[in-house]
């Protein structure tokens, strides 16, 4: 399994989680919330930009070939959050499996998703709209 393709399985990950209508943002998890912290200071210095799939981690088992997929993330408090965690859970659930037999490395799927907190909906900041 090389770093590549489990970033791109977390890629994969964050994006249909983010698709999932009542999803916010993704949550990092304390172990993503240092490493920001530690990238903030490589920025400083010149270095790259921090991953997008902050908010997911995956692995998958070297002896069964098992995909295993963590998302943390936080939902908007207008849908009920059992549902839109059922939701997050097999749309990536979806993906990864998806991209894993495209790409020839299939496995099973587990997907856990973490709910971190619930927020107000934000409204939108497009061109043209007005905040109530």
């Amino acid at each position: 399994m090389t770093a590549v393709r489990t970033t791109s399985v977390e890629r994969i990950a964050a994006r249909a989680a983010l698709a999932v209508p009542g999803v916010s943002e993704l949550h990092p998890s304390l172990r993503q919330a240092l490493a920001e912290a530690a990238t903030r200071v490589r920025r400083t210095l010149g270095s790259v930009a921090p991953s997008p799939e902050t908010g997911i981690h995956a692995e998958r088992a070297p002896r069964t070939g098992a995909w295993h997929v963590e998302v943390r993330c936080v939902l908007d408090e207008d849908r009920r959050a059992l549902d839109t965690a059922r939701d997050v859970r097999e749309s990536v659930r979806s993906a990864v499996d998806a991209y894993a037999t495209r790409h020839g490395i299939p496995g099973p799927v587990t997907v856990v998703v973490t709910v971190t907190r619930t927020t107000r909906h934000r409204p939108s900041h497009q061109t043209g709209t007005t905040a109530p």
